[in-house]
């Protein structure tokens, strides 16, 4: 079982939970952060970090954001040379946006891009 970033963490990123991961399996996105399901010990400490309650086990991930397993799976492994390990400032509004629900179109998952539209 991994741990696995949801919804909650889009336009917000904040980074306690990756400075805390004793393996480095957070990766960083432009707008998000997800953990890297080989690398994740199962450790649990990256989950009371999480200001906005993004992060879940595998297995127990709300039925409406387990699209965010495979997600987090596939953008380890291309965001795989973007390890983040330490504090970094939130994006800007993460207050407001922590607040939001509904933002997968909002989700950015190319560091060259904007989001993508949900298909």
């Amino acid at each position: 079982m991994a741990y696995v970033v949801t919804e909650p963490c889009i336009q917000c990123k904040h980074t306690n939970c990756a400075a805390v991961c004793p393996v480095d399996a957070f990766r960083e996105g432009p707008n998000f952060l997800v953990i890297d399901p080989f690398e994740c010990i199962d450790c649990d400490a990256c989950v009371p970090e999480c200001p906005v309650n993004a992060i879940y086990p595998d297995d127990e991930v709300p039925m409406e954001w387990e699209e965010y397993i495979e997600l987090n799976d596939r953008l380890s492994e291309e965001w795989a040379a973007h390890i983040i390990n330490q504090v970094k400032d939130p994006l800007p509004d993460a207050e407001e946006w922590g607040q939001r629900e509904d933002k997968r179109e909002y989700l950015v998952e190319s560091w060259n891009g904007e989001a993508k539209p949900v298909e």
